[in-house]
This record gives C-alpha cells, sequence and structure tokens, in this order.
C-alpha cells in the first residue's frame, strides 16, 4: 500500500539508498509508554543496548512511573529520554524535584514539551518558560530534545513555532546545551520535506530527527491523528483512492526511502535519523527495526 508520493523512488546508486535506509532505521529511537517498559517480557530481545528510549509522562499518569521506567532501561543499557512536560509541574520545586530524581538516577538526556493538557497546573504554560526559569542548569544533564510540529500545532501558528524553534537554539547556544528537535509523527514525506526546507537557518547545526508511526492498521493512525493534531498529513491519507485504505496496514518503509532519497540530495540537511511511534505495538515496531537494519546483532550507536 502506498501512502507517500512520488519523491520516494531512489535516484541514485541502489547500494548507497539501501545502506542510507539501513543506517536510519538502525538508529532509531522509539517512544513506549512506562506501562509498557515495566512489564514487557524480555525487552532486551526487542530493543538492543543503546537503544534511545522516550518515555512520556502521560497526562493521567505519575512521575513516578516515568521516573521507574528510565530506571529499568539504564539498568537494561538503553538510554532513556523522559518526557518533562511544563504544563504539569504545579510549582517550581515540584519542577525541581523531578529534575533532581532524574539526575540522581543516572539519565543524562531529556525531552521537553509543553505537554497535552490543555490546563496549566502551575507557572510554566510552555518549554520558554521553564528554559528562563534557569532549573535546568542545575543539572548535569547532555543533552535536551525539544519538539517541532511540521503538521503544524492546533494552538499555535507556524510562525510562533518558529519563533519558538530559535529562541530555544539560541539557548542552547548561550548555555552550551546539547539540543536536537524530535517532530511530531507524520504519515508524509513531502510535509517533512517542505517544513525541513523552510526552516532556513533557523536551526543552524541542531540535529532533527523525524517522527513517524511504525507499522500499525491506517485506521488506528488516523484515530491517534485526530487525537494529535496531526491534520494535514490526516487529510493526505483520507483523500487516497480506494475504501480498503481504512483496512489496509500502515508501514513505514515507503517514508523512510523518501527522506533517504532527499538526504542523498541535501547532505547538508539537517536531518539526523527517525523517531518511532509505536501505534501498533511495542513488538509490532521493534520488529520493524530488527528486519530492516541489516543486523541482527544487539548493539548500536545511541541517538540523539
Amino acid at each position: 500500500m502506498t501512502l507517500v508520493s512520488e519523491r520516494q523512488a531512489f535516484n541514485r546508486p541502489d547500494e548507497e539508498a539501501a545502506a542510507r535506509f539501513r543506517d536510519l532505521v538502525r538508529s532509531a529511537s522509539i517512544e513506549a509508554t512506562p506501562r509498557q517498559i515495566l512489564t514487557t517480557e524480555h525487552l532486551p530481545d526487542l530493543l538492543p543496548a543503546g537503544t534511545c528510549v522516550y518515555v512520556p509522562f502521560l497526562p493521567k499518569g505519575q512521575f513516578s512511573d516515568t521516573l521507574e521506567a528510565s530506571r529499568r532501561l539504564l539498568d537494561l543499557g538503553m538510554q532513556p529520554v523522559p518526557h518533562v512536560p511544563a504544563r504539569m509541574a504545579q510549582s517550581r520545586g515540584q519542577l525541581r524535584d523531578w529534575l533532581a530524581q532524574l539526575d540522581e538516577s543516572g539519565v543524562d538526556r531529556l525531552l521537553l514539551i509543553a505537554g497535552d493538557s490543555d490546563a496549566v497546573a502551575g507557572p510554566f504554560p510552555d518549554t520558554l518558560a521553564v528554559l528562563e526559569s534557569g532549573l535546568l542548569a542545575q543539572f548535569r544533564f547532555q543533552g535536551i530534545g525539544v519538539a517541532a510540529h511540521p503538521d503544524g500545532h492546533p494552538m499555535a501558528d507556524r510562525a510562533t513555532l518558529a519563533k519558538a524553534l530559535s529562541v530555544k537554539r539560541e539557548y542552547a547556544r548561550t548555555t552550551a546545551t546539547r539540543l536536537w528537535v524530535v517532530t511530531q509523527f507524520t504519515f508524509d514525506a513531502d510535509v517533512v520535506i517542505d517544513w525541513l526546507q523552510g526552516l532556513g537557518n533557523i536551526l543552524e547545526e541542531v540535529p532533527v530527527y523525524i517522527g513517524m508511526a511504525g507499522p500499525t492498521r491506517v485506521k488506528t493512525l488516523i484515530a491517534y491523528a485526530a487525537m494529535c493534531g496531526v491534520g494535514a498529513s490526516a487529510r493526505m491519507l483520507l483523500r487516497r483512492p480506494g475504501s480498503a485504505r481504512m483496512l489496509g496496514a500502515w508501514k513505514p518503509d515507503d517514508m523512510v526511502r523518501a527522506l533517504v532519497q532527499y538526504c542523498l540530495e541535501n547532505p547538508e540537511t539537517l536531518l539526523r535519523g527517525i523517531h518511532l511511534f509505536p501505534f501498533g505495538g511495542l513488538r509490532q515496531s521493534a520488529q520493524w527495526i530488527l528486519d530492516h537494519s541489516g543486523s541482527c546483532e544487539n548493539n548500536r550507536e545511541a541517538v540523539p
């Protein structure tokens, strides 16, 4: 089932494109809920040592869940990247406590996000407020990720989103913080490519990791898109001819191929990797990585 535009086709030597494809898949990061991390048996058989695993702090969850899941990942030799949602911190002291516990546990990187909640629990309405608080500088985190939205955001226009990225890049430069960007998921390589080309010098040398869904049913994917505000890509998916699309299966292969071609044609691109949202289940996405990485060895270079 083809869900990505004609930009997919490889126009460079097959060997070069195939190698780049394998590299992107082999170094992919993945998202997993605390419950998945804490209850999945034989997790190292699914995710090799060194894998970057993003750990969400769910709206109805507890920080303790994210912390416990991060500790398990560290014990298994993986790289946890816990989400820190600004809006869910009820006070400056609570946010400091969260950061301190992560730091003390050995977590050395995190993803700073505003959070999915419309309500603001405390003094941090967005990630910029957290950066301005100076709290992050009190700890030893080696890197901080921030989110971006190639498909747009239901609560901010593109100019506002671009300005926010610019401010975050400037914060990283002035504080010598290692910064990277990971995007919300999309199904359309053209949307991602147009967004990358529209960045100009906003991010300069900040690496970008493109979010995409792991293997799942298209119907499931559209449901997540509706919840997450991924409007443009969802409309693209719905416009595809044939009612079978609603029952068909999505796989990220074609989208990765399209991004590979873009990278080959644009060697200066900021695109450095891919990030999987396992809407079809953690095992299914992990198996896709294994099947397409060109290696069954349980070792890899962690990214970002």
